[in-house]
């Protein structure tokens, strides 16, 4: 058995049939099913169901590929350890954060990244906590930035720091220049522009509301952060992002609140039991510096 089986198996797997699989690799049909018949004489079982109209795996053919999607993952990080350097003269780091940290953690660490390790190539993607955790999982990310409620048991979660989310508004508001922290009563009378429910940073404002049995007046949804800063600087709404967002180049204004405003969680996260190259481990370590003095 080669790899090439295993790569061709779950090829006929990922696109349902042989025929789009053999456009895919660029092969034959007859060629591949050949290659995926020689697998089955070898393992000594069926691995699809050819008998109706679709090819679909049989149980057998289940439990083989999610082994052989593992095997595959764990090739591809071997390959990447052949070619770490040590000495960070060069190499990849595949970096992934929350939309939330987009607007203001990636700035500062990629600018000392750089500074520290400038052979490096960075690519960086902004996911939400779901395609952060797949592509750990499947090893197409290094290493992410995201909030600590972690579903995957296979995803390692160090804590960083604790976030706090606060109430901003832009120099359209009323209450821009306000120094007095506001109760629950003023905060339930305001207009919100805030983030979809898809997102966790909402999910986690919700059960703000929810604790502080305040039922928001949400004017705005927006499904991107960018989106919101600019909706928040230019009209009389308020909202609730991570506090260190509202800076004075913004034109963002925080406002204090009388009750605890809300917290969470945030981790670096990466694959439990993996190769983790010299660039993403000099990444985690500046992270959680950054984090440790942030907090002194």
């Amino acid at each position: 058995m080669l790899l090439r089986h295993l790569r061709y198996l779950l090829a006929v797997a990922d696109h349902g049939g042989f025929t789009r699989a053999a456009e895919v690799l660029h092969v034959s049909q007859p060629t591949l099913s050949q290659q995926i018949r020689q697998l089955e004489e070898t393992l000594g079982v069926s691995l699809f169901d050819r008998t109706s109209r679709t090819v679909k795996p049989t149980d057998a053919g289940l439990a083989y590929i999610e082994c052989a999607r593992r095997v595959l993952v764990e090739l591809a990080a071997g390959k990447r350890a052949l070619h770490d350097v040590k000495d960070l003269s060069r190499g990849t780091l595949r970096l992934a954060m929350a939309p939330t940290f987009m607007a203001y953690v990636l700035g500062p660490l990629v600018r000392d990244y750089i500074s520290q390790f400038p052979n490096i190539r960075l690519e960086l993607f902004e996911l939400s906590m779901g395609d952060i955790e797949t592509g750990l999982v499947d090893d197409s990310l290094d290493i992410a930035v995201a909030f600590d409620q972690v579903r995957n048991a296979d995803i390692e979660s160090i804590p960083a720091f604790v976030e706090t989310l606060g109430l901003m508004v832009g120099r359209a508001h009323p209450l821009y220049d306000c120094q007095d922290a506001l109760t629950t009563d003023q905060l339930a009378q305001l207009d919100f522009a805030l983030l979809t429910p898809d997102f966790a940073t909402r999910i986690c404002i919700d059960e703000y509301f929810a604790m502080t049995k305040i039922t928001p007046k949400v004017t705005i949804q927006v499904n991107s952060v960018n989106t919101l800063l600019e909706v928040i600087r230019n009209t009389a709404v308020a909202t609730i992002l991570p506090e260190p967002i509202a800076t004075q180049d913004r034109a963002l204004h925080k406002l204090a609140l009388l009750d605890k405003a809300p917290q969470r969680g945030v981790s670096v996260l990466r694959r439990k039991n993996n190769y983790h190259s010299a660039a993403s481990v000099a990444f985690m370590n500046l992270m959680l510096g950054s984090a440790a003095v942030d907090r002194e």
